[in-house]
């Protein structure tokens, strides 16, 4: 059985591709054009030629994310057991983000549950101290990139930590994960691994537990298979991996670009907070989230959603609907009313968006004390993005600054 096709088949040259360089490098003037031509509910076309409806305004995009009767995550409530998602979906049968109704509310509730035991002095101590390591593998070297030497890594030592991971195994987990993230050929060889360690996490911690998320997350899930739980600590891992990562890379290039944050190096700038927000405003690093289902027909926007249909949501554009954040001078101050972790049933569930803020808010502070004059090395205009469909994020952050000693920490 094959999806139901949207109605804009028949006009399909209308549709606006959802791929290509466009779709990486230029997303906000992308999303003003779609909004300008289409609307809140925009007709595109995924990398595999399947057509889908894109939703980039915020008060449709807070409907699909809340109304799980009209908007399914698992497709199979719309289609036979026959049906393939489209190629570049995501979609992972039994996974965690996937899932539907009361099985999926218990096992976010585990995890939840868990990650709210979490101590947050705890938690930015031992930010600091992954942040003082990753910084002295190149404070001497008076250069570095700040996405594949520190931003991307932190948050995965941090989080492999969390999760009661030795101190040993937790470089060669992350180098794992940004395998996996970025889809490269060795990247089953890459799950293989993760899906070893992490077996081997699970029996540890059944027979020792300890004062660590995987051991919390067991007694809250006797039920659950090892699979089971290997998959849902994977989406945990790899969706705070990725967004955490890329919140502190997209965070770090507005520090040193823009006049107002770039006086931080010298005193008197904006606050970490302040970028950290603005970001999640101007520059989220959630482009787009898994998809949805529409299960019966509706109407989205002045557009007819048939049953079956394919619904991406969009949280960088929701972000820039004027009709909901008037464009008056750019800034976004304290308002955080924004959709960059979602909302509703799939939304990152409490406590998640905190302990990322208190990852991305240490990770920038601990840099920006041990290398105050950190400057960027190449033009502003020649930063490349990461070809990626659901991530809006830097490829690299070239940086140079004063080489500096580093300290022998015991």
């Amino acid at each position: 059985m094959t999806a139901a096709q949207p109605e804009f088949e028949g006009a399909r040259l209308e549709a606006v591709p959802l791929y290509g360089r466009r779709f990486t490098d230029d997303t906000e003037e992308l999303f003003r054009e779609m909004r300008r031509d289409h609307g809140p509910v925009v007709p595109v076309l995924l990398e595999s030629g399947e057509p889908a409806w894109l939703v980039i305004g915020y008060r449709e995009v807070h409907r699909v994310l809340t109304d799980g009767q009209s908007f399914a995550r698992d497709p199979y409530r719309c289609h036979g057991p026959d049906y393939v998602p489209p190629q570049n979906s995501g979609y992972l049968p039994g996974i965690l983000m996937f899932l539907d109704g009361p099985v999926h509310a218990k096992r976010v509730g585990a995890i939840a549950t868990a990650l709210a035991e979490v101590d947050q002095f705890e938690l930015r101590g031992d930010c600091e101290r992954f942040s003082d390591r990753l910084i002295d593998t190149f404070a001497a070297a008076g250069e570095a990139d700040l996405i594949e030497q520190y931003a991307y890594h932190l948050p995965m030592l941090v989080m492999g930590n969390m999760l009661g991971l030795p101190d040993s195994q937790l470089m060669a987990v992350a180098q794992d994960m940004k395998m996996m993230n970025d889809g490269r050929e060795d990247a089953i060889d890459a799950f293989g691994r993760f899906v070893v360690t992490m077996t081997e996490l699970i029996a540890r911690k059944r027979e020792r537990p300890g004062p660590d998320v995987t051991s919390r997350v067991l007694a809250y899930s006797t039920e659950l298979t090892d699979d089971e739980l290997i998959g849902d600590l994977l989406v945990v891992m790899s969706g705070g991996q990725e967004n955490t990562a890329h919140w502190i890379g997209n965070t770090l290039r507005l520090m040193l670009t823009d006049d107002r944050f770039s006086l931080t190096l010298s005193g008197g700038r904006r606050s970490v907070g302040q970028a950290l927000n603005e970001v999640l405003w101007e520059d989220s690093p959630m482009k787009t989230s898994p998809p949805r289902w529409a299960v019966r027909d509706t109407d989205l926007g002045g557009q007819a959603i048939r049953a079956g249909d394919v619904v991406i949501v969009g949280p960088a554009g929701a972000n820039a609907d004027p009709l909901v954040r008037p464009a008056i001078d750019g800034h976004s101050g304290g308002n955080q009313a924004h959709l960059a972790f979602g909302a509703g049933e799939h939304g990152c569930p409490d406590p998640a968006p905190e302990l990322a803020e208190v990852m991305a808010h240490t990770a920038i502070e601990v840099l920006l004390d041990r290398l105050p004059d950190v400057r960027l090395a190449v033009p502003e205009d020649t930063l490349e993005w990461r070809p990626a469909f659901h991530i809006r994020g830097l490829s690299a952050l070239p940086v140079r600054f004063e080489p500096t000693y580093v300290v022998q920490r015991g």
